[in-house]
């Protein structure tokens, strides 16, 4: 198991797409993936949130994480950091959902790497 933490949205397309696109290659490669979205990258998640989001170079933020969650990989947006963003599992894309720290810690338990970006 494998959990990349991404924490960059809009403000840094790079930073945003980076994590998606290793989280992508590892589930592309049979690797069970999580990618953690906290702090900006939580918008992300959401319906038309990462429409827009391109670093020249790379492929869109939106291709990439429709093609993670396609190929079985999943994204859960920090409940901690989509509570005072006021953004509910209903304004989430299909596929994606808000995961709790807890649900983090138990991956960690069960001896999850990690990788930030």
């Amino acid at each position: 198991m494998l959990l990349v933490h991404a924490s960059h949205g809009k403000e840094d397309s790079e930073r945003a797409t980076l994590p998606l696109v290793f989280a992508n290659n590892a589930a592309l490669a049979g690797e069970e993936v999580v990618v953690l979205l906290t702090t900006e990258a939580v918008w992300l998640a959401t319906e038309g949130g990462a429409e827009g989001v391109h670093r020249e170079g790379l492929p869109p933020v939106a291709d990439v994480m429709r093609e993670l969650i396609d190929g079985g990989g999943q994204v859960w947006a920090c409940q901690s950091c989509t509570k005072p963003r006021d953004i509910t599992d209903e304004q989430l894309v299909k596929g994606a959902r808000i995961g709790t720290s807890m649900e983090v810690v138990e991956l960690f338990a069960r001896g999850a790497s990690s990788i930030t970006f």
